[in-house]
């Protein structure tokens, strides 16, 4: 077995897949969970297994907390531990804040805060034990401001929650030798916008440029490593100076 294991959400597409190919390159054991991408998240494992590592990926809804706990519970008995766990599933949709419905409200919570909270509450007792762990969140590069989001107000308030729960899990876990770190990027090409839109995109951002899948992997990676130990509650931005 390799030396470390990863847990990630969302792990079939994105930065989520860009994340565990990294990983795996590197030697790590790879879990991953989707939700409805079944084909990807095969294709994700073979890309693992031909690196070299091992890798594993199931279908969970992890909205649901007792989905997500035993999704901890199916990775640390098949490989006996996580080190680290990444979350990187985080829908959204664009909708006027007095057009959202109830049902499109609560899905923001449901599939962006809590989800961090039951992972890393089921995940905890194995870090603490091993005094060694890495949980990696992600918000959005202007989470911290609190601007105005009309069109997408519960996606926003859900990041901006996440980084007071990133604080807060810090904090706890911090005497254990465990560090709980948030990314908040701005625009990613990961592949998913239309070229066009991107291009409009990128004449807000300072930089020039929109940020890459492997400008997240470096970051991640760095959070990972033991350089990274005395880094514990931060907020990332990765976004060209955009948003700050």
């Amino acid at each position: 077995m390799s030396e470390k294991v990863a847990l990630i959400t969302g792990g079939a597409r994105g930065i989520g897949r860009a994340v565990a190919l990294d990983l795996a390159e590197r030697g790590w054991s790879v879990a991953i969970c989707y939700r409805t991408s079944s084909k990807e998240g095969s294709e994700v494992v073979e890309a693992v297994k031909k690196k070299g590592s091992q890798g594993w990926a199931n279908q969970c809804d992890v909205s649901d907390p007792k989905a997500a706990e035993t999704l901890v519970q199916q990775v640390e008995h098949k490989w006996g531990r996580i080190d680290a766990l990444i979350n990187c599933a985080g829908p959204y949709h664009r909708v006027g804040l007095l057009q959202e419905t109830v049902e499109g409200w609560h899905s923001m919570f449901d599939n962006n805060l809590h989800p961090v909270f039951y992972l890393s509450r089921a995940i905890a007792p194995g870090m603490i034990e091993r005094k060694w762990g890495r949980i990696v969140c992600f918000s959005m590069a202007n989470a911290d401001q609190l601007v105005a989001q009309p069109q997408l107000t519960a996606h926003y308030i859900s990041k901006v929650g996440l980084l007071v729960l990133v604080r807060s899990l810090a904090r706890v876990m911090a005497p254990h030798g465990v560090t709980v770190n948030a990314i908040s990027p701005g625009f990613i090409d990961s592949g998913s916008a239309p070229k066009e839109e991107l291009a409009a995109m990128v004449k807000r951002i300072p930089a020039g440029y929109a940020g890459t899948l492997g400008d997240v992997v470096s970051a991640v990676r760095f959070l990972l490593s033991e350089e990274a130990r005395y880094v514990n509650g931060a907020n990332l931005h990765l976004s060209g100076a955009w948003g700050i």
